[in-house]
């Protein structure tokens, strides 16, 4: 049985990410968090998934490819190989190596050292402290099951919490965690944020405290309908 602190293991990690469809998925709502602003519409439209090409289309035409400016950009490789490769990577204590990824998907020493190469770069960097205008959001990964609530799922739920922090035109660095109490995320905000930086968040209560621990705070109001107020972008 699942405890609460089950670890993600290789059984949900095919759950999550079956296709590549499912990967440009997760990877579009990283870049995207509060939807896409299509450039010619000027506002936050629903963009659909086009059938032949990495990319979603606003209705009135405008295209948006997630992976330009990333490591997959242009990529020939299935999406699906370069989640592999993170999650191995990623959770393998002994490591794992090009050859170890050449072997599991008959791929070419080139190919897989290439991959590996990339991944291995993202795992090493440090992002730095965030500071000036910072945006600091959770979200859960993992699909829809029968019986969960909208919004945020219940303590023990089979979702994976992901708090994201990304400076304003800059570096974005995304967490998994146990949970999203108070006593998680300050600590991660504590940890990568500048004291005195402006945070802007929704007005979930976790982030309270920002202003009694030296930052700048400014959260939307949901509730009320609230989603942009100033440069707030919620």
């Amino acid at each position: 049985m699942k405890t609460k602190q089950s670890k993600f293991t290789t059984k949900d990690f095919g759950k999550y990410f079956p296709d590549d469809d499912a990967c440009l998925e997760w990877i579009k709502n990283q870049r995207y968090p509060n939807g896409i602003e299509c450039p010619i519409c000027k506002k936050v439209t629903k963009h659909h998934k086009v059938a032949s090409r990495p990319a979603y289309e606003c209705r009135c035409g405008h295209q948006i490819n997630p992976l330009a400016g990333t490591i997959f950009h242009k990529t020939t490789t299935p999406l699906t190989i370069w989640f592999d490769a993170m999650h191995e990577m990623a959770t393998t204590r002994s490591g794992f190596s090009a050859k170890a990824l050449q072997r599991k998907h008959g791929m070419t020493y080139k190919t897989a050292w290439r991959i590996f190469k990339q991944v291995r770069t993202l795992l090493d960097e440090n992002p730095g402290m965030f500071k000036e205008e910072v945006e600091v959001d959770e979200t859960y990964v993992g699909g829809h099951r029968r019986g969960d609530n909208k919004g945020r799922p219940a303590e023990g739920s089979h979702k994976v919490p992901v708090v994201g922090i990304a400076q304003r035109h800059g570096k974005v660095n995304a967490k998994v965690t146990a949970n999203v109490k108070r006593s998680t995320v300050m600590p991660l905000i504590a940890r990568n944020v500048v004291k005195k930086t402006m945070i802007y968040t929704d007005e979930w209560k976790v982030y309270d405290p920002l202003p009694e621990e030296g930052y700048g705070h400014i959260t939307c109001n949901h509730a009320l309908g609230e989603y942009v107020i100033g440069n707030c972008p919620y």
